[in-house]
């Protein structure tokens, strides 16, 4: 018994250890950027949205309409978001987790009559569903325009 409880606290230590170590590693990267003129396209793990238009359609959300995008930056601040560049047709900003400080990118694309979004984290492989619900708080926050 006393071996087996050793074991468990030793593989806990360790997992507690590993998301601390993998926080501490999303907060040095930075956004993708625009490739191509275009938000960057998801990888293959289950962790990012995107409603860019070849997005897969497990990846898919709806793009925002292109009149909220002045109400964008407040927005995101109001959602706890930090927005770390922003330029005519660009946003980008960082929201950090309150528990080992894992960061996750949303990245704003303007077009003619869309706002394009992607959101996704810089680590890791599954985000239980994080990525979307910002999204989707987002959209709400902006009144569903």
């Amino acid at each position: 018994m006393k071996y087996l409880l050793i074991g468990v606290v030793v593989l806990v230590v360790l997992g507690v250890g590993g998301f601390f170590y993998l926080g501490q590693k999303s907060q040095s990267g930075t956004a993708p950027g625009l490739v191509q003129g275009r938000l960057a396209a998801c990888p293959s793990s289950p962790n990012c949205v995107s409603s860019e238009p070849d997005a897969p359609e497990e990846k898919k959300v709806d793009p925002l309409s292109a009149g909220v995008w002045a109400d964008l930056p407040a927005a995101i601040v109001d959602m706890g978001g930090v927005v770390t560049e922003q330029g005519d047709s660009y946003v980008a900003a960082e929201f950090t987790s309150s528990t080992f400080g894992f960061v996750d990118d949303v990245e704003l694309r303007r077009t003619g009559d869309a706002v394009h979004v992607r959101s996704a984290s810089r680590v890791g492989y599954s985000d239980r569903g994080v990525n979307r619900a910002r999204v989707a708080a987002l959209r709400e926050r902006l009144g569903s325009r």
